[in-house]
Order: C-alpha cells, then sequence, then structure tokens
C-alpha cells in the first residue's frame, strides 16, 4: 500500500502545482492593461468564456506589440515573425488577427525597392553606384552627369525619352553610370533591367533549352527602362543579332521605351562588330539595321578620360 500511496501523494502535489502554475498565469494574463480595457468593453463575457480563450490571451499577451519588445525584425519574438497581433471578437469567441509591424512594413518596401532593379551579372559595384559619387572633372564627364540627371528628373512612362549609348576605352566608369541611373529610377519605382551583354546571350541561348526563351525576351522587351552593359564585348550569332537582340530593339522603338548601352565601341564600331557572326559571315546590312535601332532609342555620348568608377 505504501508505493501507492505515495504514488497518489506526488500526483496530488503535482496536479496542485499545475493548478497553481495556472492560477498564477491567468491572474498575470488578466492583469495586462489592453486585456483589461478590452474585457472592461465586453462584459457580456463571462469567467467561462474568458477561460475558453485564455490560451489565445495568453499568446496576446506574450506577443510584443508593435514592435515595443523587439530589437528589430530579426529579433522578433512573436510567433510570426514581423507580424503583430490583433484581439477579434466574435460573439464570445476571441481570436489573432497578425498584421504586419512597422519593422516589416520597411523590410517589405526596402525589398520591393531592390526587387525594381534586377541586373544579370553586374558586380555589386555597379548595383549600388550613387549619383553623389559621380565626377564632374571633366567637360565631358558633366556632359553624361547633366544627361543622366536630366533623363532621371523628366522620364516619364507616357513620354519617351532616349536613353544613352555611352562609349569610350576601359575604366572610364561607363558601368557605373548605368547603376546610377538604376539606382536614381528605383526610388521613382521604376522598374529597370541592367544586364551585361556577353552573360545576356550565354542565358538566352540556354533558354533554348528549358523552353523560356520567350518569356525572357517578354519580360526585356516590357520593363520600363532597358540597360546592356559592354555590349560588343560578346561574339554573336546571326540568330542571336536578329531574333533577339533585334526582334528585343525593334519592339522597345515601337512602344517607345527606353535603352541604355554601354560600349568600347563607338556606333560606326559597333556595327562593323555585329556586321560579322561567329561563323564568319558578314552581314552589313542587318548590322546597319541594329545600329540604327539602337540610334533610335538612345543619345550617343563619348567618355575618353579613364576614372575610378568603371
Amino acid at each position: 500500500m505504501e508505493p501507492i500511496q505515495s504514488a497518489m501523494k506526488k500526483w496530488m502535489n503535482s496536479n496542485k502545482k499545475i493548478e497553481e502554475t495556472y492560477q498564477a498565469i491567468s491572474e498575470e494574463i488578466l492583469k495586462d492593461p489592453q486585456i483589461q480595457a478590452l474585457l472592461s468593453e465586453h462584459i457580456e463575457l463571462e469567467k467561462e468564456d474568458i477561460n475558453r480563450n485564455l490560451m489565445k490571451l495568453y499568446e496576446y499577451h506574450n506577443a510584443s506589440k508593435d514592435c515595443r519588445n523587439c530589437p528589430n525584425l530579426a529579433g522578433c519574438i512573436n510567433i510570426l515573425k514581423g507580424y503583430t497581433p490583433h484581439i477579434d471578437l466574435d460573439g464570445k469567441e476571441i481570436s489573432l488577427r497578425y498584421e504586419r509591424c512597422s519593422n516589416k512594413v520597411q523590410e517589405d518596401m526596402i525589398k520591393e525597392k531592390e526587387s525594381l532593379v534586377q541586373s544579370l551579372h553586374m558586380p555589386k559595384q555597379i548595383r549600388t553606384a550613387e549619383l553623389t559619387e559621380l565626377r564632374t572633372n571633366s567637360y565631358e564627364r558633366k556632359t553624361v552627369v547633366t544627361e543622366v540627371i536630366d533623363f532621371v528628373k523628366n522620364y516619364s512612362r507616357d513620354n519617351f525619352r532616349k536613353g544613352l549609348f555611352i562609349h569610350g576605352p576601359f575604366g572610364t566608369g561607363k558601368s557605373y553610370i548605368l547603376g546610377v541611373v538604376a539606382n536614381e529610377l528605383k526610388k521613382r519605382n521604376i522598374r529597370v533591367a541592367m544586364i551585361y551583354m556577353p552573360e545576356f546571350v550565354r542565358v538566352m541561348k540556354s533558354s533554348i533549352q528549358d523552353d523560356s526563351l520567350q518569356s525572357k525576351m517578354d519580360h526585356f522587351k516590357n520593363v520600363d527602362v532597358l540597360m546592356f552593359d559592354d555590349i560588343g564585348a560578346e561574339t554573336i550569332s546571326s540568330w542571336f543579332r536578329d531574333e533577339v537582340l533585334g526582334a528585343i530593339l525593334q519592339y522597345r522603338m515601337t512602344e517607345e521605351l527606353p535603352v541604355f548601352f554601354t560600349s568600347n565601341f563607338n556606333l560606326d564600331q559597333l556595327e562593323k562588330h555585329l556586321s560579322t557572326s561567329n561563323r564568319g559571315d558578314v552581314e552589313t546590312i542587318k548590322a546597319g539595321r541594329i545600329v540604327e535601332r539602337i540610334r533610335q532609342l538612345s543619345k550617343p555620348l563619348e567618355l575618353e578620360e579613364r576614372h575610378r568608377e568603371d
């Protein structure tokens, strides 16, 4: 009998501790000022209603409301990180509704801004380029910066403005300027696709295998502002020149959607480069069509002075 009595005593003591803990938690929850305010507004809630919904009230009590107990979004203590609870009452049933907290709203806004600029194999230095870092220590650089500011300031989806065809030797800051334009446009919620041209050729070729070529082309055709970095650095096929690059530029010319380019070639040199395919075929007329579309979509500007930005 002794073992049974001992076990019963332990069980009773354990239950007593559970009950005491439950009562302590209940008292703590009901002392919560926000919960007290809720109960005072809904006097129809009886003790049994409160006990039935105690777990939801406990969750609400322990949660951080409006980020008050969270150092930042990563340190959010709530069950749903980045969301703050609100109590809803349906008759005598309590439910919790979670909405984005201020930290979550701010992070989502930053992510949304970042998503406006899509870059294909562009260096981080270019992706984070700032207008304040552009130097204007020569006449030609002042001209480029002036054109950049003018485009960003006056761009509108309803009023076509040409992009820029910035050409010159390596190290003059051409790519950096594209990054500046993209980031300034991002501040105005304008979508930009910034593409390193040699990688673009590879990606579009591989898209044939996974049947995504047309969807990618549609994206580049329709994005608000399209940027090709280092056009002419790649060796292309007649197919890519005419069916991919030509089709994208033709569509954007027809729809009056601006394109920016950087190149080590001026337009005459680029035309000569594009006229020779990777098979050695020379097709001057087709290359001329591409360059004419570039002229219709962008304004040529030369940079000759080497600069640290590129």
